[in-house]
């Protein structure tokens, strides 16, 4: 059979297409509904003069599916190239696709999580809080757009580069530690962001000013002598630890919230 290139205004279609994969979920099938919903124009391509196979894709591609949405066209991009493959080869082991998809929901979930909701999201939360607090309109602003666009760059650029490389994707990409090397620079970014953060946005001081004989003690002032903002990363280790331990986030809001007035009415907070 005559061997069908997708172009790029299938691409493109598909890419669109991707943003509806959780419109359609199902307790049994997750995102698969929407992820062939996603694929279907390329589809439609691949099999034009194939009405069997065309229908047998669909029905394939409706299998139950469930990944980060950000990097779900990577194995997009993927499935396709191998369902290329099957239209030209009588003999292709369509199993082959539906393994694959099954072999990399775990792992592209996995980096996917880390890079959006664990690194970009706080970079982005980051710039943003910090000029929100200063009551900068901009804060929301650049928080919407840096998350938004490094989602559309990752989206597009997934599905081009799972296309382009195929089956051998992934196997390339562990050989070179391309992940590996991207995944620990995002992780230190992300963990720079996150010391920022700490540092200009959590403020917990102690005003409390003790008078003896020889003058007085000013507990802050001692403090910041030892470990300038001590207090502010003791407060925020601690809710790390709450959320370690399973405490919901609820409570921990009210408690914070609690513990400041009461603080503030007494005196012991500043």
């Amino acid at each position: 059979m005559e061997e069908v290139k997708l172009s790029k205004k299938e691409l493109n279609k598909v890419f669109w297409r991707s943003f509806a994969l959780q419109g359609s979920e199902s307790y049994t099938d997750m995102q698969g509904m929407g992820y062939s919903y996603s694929i279907l124009p390329a589809l439609k391509k691949i099999y034009a003069t194939d009405d069997e196979k065309y229908y047998e894709s669909l029905y394939r591609n409706t299998e139950f599916f469930n990944t980060t949405p950000h990097v779900s066209t990577f194995i997009m991009g993927m499935s396709l190239a191998l369902e290329e493959e099957n239209a030209k080869t009588d003999d292709f082991q369509t199993e082959t696709i539906s393994s694959i998809k099954a072999a990399l929901m775990g792992p592209v979930a996995g980096i996917g999580d880390s890079f959006y909701w664990g690194t970009f999201r706080v970079i982005a939360a980051g710039i943003g809080l910090s000029l929100a607090a200063q009551g900068n309109l901009l804060g929301p602003i650049l928080y919407f757009l840096i998350y938004t666009i490094l989602h559309f760059l990752g989206r597009y650029g997934c599905l081009r580069i799972g296309y382009k490389m195929g089956a051998n994707a992934i196997e390339k990409a562990f050989n070179n530690d391309y992940l590996g090397s991207f995944s620990t620079s995002a992780s230190i970014v992300g963990l720079m962001s996150i010391g920022a953060m700490t540092s200009s946005l959590v403020n917990f001081t102690i005003p409390a000013v003790f008078e003896t004989k020889g003058g007085e003690i000013n507990v802050q002032q001692m403090l910041d002598d030892i470990f300038p903002g001590l207090l502010s990363l003791g407060l925020t280790f601690f809710v790390y630890f709450l959320l370690k331990k399973n405490v919901k986030v609820l409570w921990i809001i009210l408690a914070i919230f609690i513990f400041s007035i009461l603080g503030v009415y007494i005196g012991l907070l500043g």
